[in-house]
């Protein structure tokens, strides 16, 4: 979690705010509202995270937005660490054991990334034994949240073995595809 990394709380909330939605921009009032911090401390952080090169910032008319830089050199790493402590990774990873076992789980970097994908493309693999309605209730929440459907498929692990050694196109996809692993052995899913 970035509060055991980062001692600054309003710094913690503000990465939290940027990493849900990271192509998004938002003004400093809408930033206050969010983190629900006083708006001298989120003008420090958001100072702070500019000098680093973590946000970019944008003047338009007479407000300022910010925004996740991409030049920064830890971004798709902010990134890949924030789908494993924000939001349905975090609650995946949280609730593992009442989900059944899983064996791998992952999500699709352009659901990390919120780009749209084409119908037949998942945001979310399972794979393992898994308790439907417990992870249904998840994607659920947070569906609500994000205001987005997510596109998910679980999948037993002789399935997606054998489905892998037929070389499935579908499973093909996500294996060369651009991911990021909530649980399990990537080296050991190829």
């Amino acid at each position: 979690m970035f509060s055991d990394l980062i001692t600054s709380k309003a710094r913690v909330k503000l990465l939290d705010v940027f990493l849900s939605s990271p192509a998004d921009m938002y003004h400093v009032r809408e930033l206050v509202r969010r983190t629900g911090d006083e708006i001298n401390a989120v003008r420090r952080e958001l100072f702070y995270l500019e000098k680093k090169g973590v946000l970019s910032r944008e003047p338009r008319a007479n407000r300022v937005y910010y925004s996740l830089s991409k030049n920064y050199p830890f971004y798709f790493d902010l990134l890949r660490l924030s789908a494993k402590t924000i939001g349905l990774g975090a609650e995946i990873i949280k609730n593992r054991a009442k989900l059944g076992r899983i064996k791998y789980a992952m999500f699709s970097g352009k659901f990390i990334r919120r780009i749209k994908n084409a119908p037949d493309e998942i945001d979310l693999l399972i794979v393992g034994t898994v308790v439907l309605p417990e992870l249904a209730l998840l994607i659920r929440e947070e569906e609500k949240k994000i205001n987005t459907e997510i596109n998910y498929t679980v999948m037993s692990e002789d399935e997606f073995n054998f489905r892998k050694k037929k070389r499935d196109q579908f499973v093909l996809t996500i294996l060369f595809g651009s991911r990021i692993m909530l649980i399990g052995d990537e080296e050991s899913m190829l």
